[in-house]
């Protein structure tokens, strides 16, 4: 599940199945929010669908919203949760070594992320965990807040990084990038149609996920 926007306060949420593609469910949004996630698969579930498992972004407070299913954060939402706060060239050795261990997370079992992130920090955690002080207040601040919320994020996703592997017999798939190709898709389409006003967009959205 995703949600993609066509300008400010206009996007639509879709929910898919990985397994077969079809297009679950839908609702237009003006705000993409865990509210409207939980109602959309409260939705799916009304209507006689067994949900088996979610793969989602890494929205704050989303992923204890959905009771006993198995919730897989997407890893390629995370990559570009870690270059955000690093930047895509980093200065620093310890960046520079956190930012290549992240852009490895697709291709790593969860053993081997989890061992290469601890080794990570038991070798940067002093450089971490150092602090300033501020000239006019004289309050301390963590020195490298960045590389800290990148690693953090991390850490807090990590439970999340790797369901599709503790859950093999779902076949999950470990990002959303099938659902943000289409999302691609229809805005490829889209362009080909300037001008069109919000409602007209609509129908075409409809047209689009129905095909």
């Amino acid at each position: 599940m995703d949600t993609t926007y066509f300008g400010r306060g206009f996007g639509v949420m879709v929910f898919k199945n990985s397994l077969d593609g079809v297009v679950l469910y839908k609702q237009y949004v003006r705000y993409e929010t865990n509210a409207l996630y939980l109602a959309g698969i409260s939705e799916i579930s009304r209507r006689g669908i067994s949900i088996q498992g979610i793969v989602c972004d890494g929205r704050q407070g989303l992923f204890g919203l959905f009771g006993d299913i198995p919730v897989q954060m997407c890893q390629f939402h995370q990559i570009q949760i870690v270059q955000r706060y690093l930047t895509r060239k980093p200065k620093t050795q310890a960046a520079i070594e956190l930012k290549k261990l992240t852009q490895k997370l697709t291709k790593q079992t969860k053993s081997e992320f989890i061992n290469a992130l601890n080794n990570w920090h038991l070798q940067w955690s002093e450089y971490l965990n150092e602090r300033s002080q501020s000239p006019s207040t004289g309050k301390t601040y963590y020195t490298h807040k960045r590389l800290r919320s990148a690693y953090l994020s991390l850490k807090r996703h990590l439970p999340y990084l790797f369901t599709f592997e503790d859950y093999k017999e779902l076949m999950m798939p470990n990002t959303t990038n099938a659902l943000d190709g289409q999302f691609a898709d229809l805005k490829n389409k889209l362009r080909n149609h300037n001008g069109l006003s919000k409602e007209r967009k609509m129908k075409f959205i409809d047209g689009f996920f129905k095909a």
